[in-house]
């Protein structure tokens, strides 16, 4: 079986995904698999966050976003909002200063608004402790939904043209593209979702249409380095064509 360093070796630097976005699926299931409740599961697969992140940032990879909790999460139990609240920002206060040693700067994207100050206002700290930096991109989707994105961003259009700001004739997919939330990021290529449902989850729906979906049934504490470097692979060994015949991609790569 080949080694880490062996896989990392074999991909191809010229084809690493610019921008990759992971569903962190399963760490619930896991801790019952496990005997242990969700919260267990939470805990665990922080430290997947931790060597993925690494991994990414290894490999290449300029933006990583990660589904850390959704707007429909709030309406799971009390106890284990609040719970994954205080995870949330506890581990990122501790990998900090690993973010900043290994050059990787922390955003987010989501409804601020509706996050506990106490958490809204230490993530700002590690952002800004982090604004420096200029390898990886490490971004936490909280609080986030597509659905959510998405009228937020025809919300501010809808104010611009009131204000004369904006020609509704010339809204078109690069206006669009430029309201939503990760305006300062490329779309991702790959999309990988762990704990083996087969779907996107409210994720990212405007900027996944043409990115290329990875799943695995693994569940995300258990996702490893390799299990990243696999996907990366896979992602290499399929041709993307946008619409386009094979000939033609084949044809504009020769040129």
């Amino acid at each position: 079986m080949a080694s880490l360093s062996d896989k990392i070796q074999q991909l191809d630097q010229t084809r690493i995904p610019r921008h990759v976005a992971i569903i962190m699926d399963g760490n619930g299931r896991w801790a019952k698999q496990h005997g242990h409740e969700r919260r267990f599961g939470h805990e665990n697969g922080v430290t997947t966050v931790r060597q993925v992140t690494e991994i990414a940032s290894e490999v290449g990879v300029e933006f990583l976003t990660l589904y850390t909790f959704s707007t429909e999460n709030w309406n799971r139990p009390q106890d284990e909002v609040d719970a994954l609240m205080n995870l949330i920002v506890v581990s990122i206060e501790q990998q900090t200063p690993d973010l900043i040693k290994n050059n990787v700067r922390l955003t987010t994207i989501g409804d601020m608004d509706r996050m506990p100050e106490f958490a809204a206002n230490r993530l700002r700290k590690c952002m800004q402790d982090t604004s420096h930096c200029t390898g990886l991109v490490l971004c936490l989707a909280l609080s986030y939904s597509s659905r959510w994105e998405i009228v937020a961003a025809c919300r501010q259009m809808a104010r611009e043209a009131v204000a004369g700001q904006l020609d509704i004739d010339a809204i078109d997919d690069t206006v669009m593209s430029a309201h939503m939330a990760t305006r300062d990021m490329p779309d991702p290529d790959l999309l990988i979702r762990t704990g083996g449902d087969l779907r996107v989850s409210n994720y990212l729906l405007w900027q996944i249409a043409y990115s290329e979906l990875y799943f695995t049934s693994k569940y995300w504490p258990d996702f490893t380095k390799e299990d990243f470097v696999d996907a990366v692979a896979e992602f290499q060994a399929r041709e993307r064509r946008y619409g386009k015949t094979s000939e033609q991609v084949k044809h504009e790569n020769e040129e």
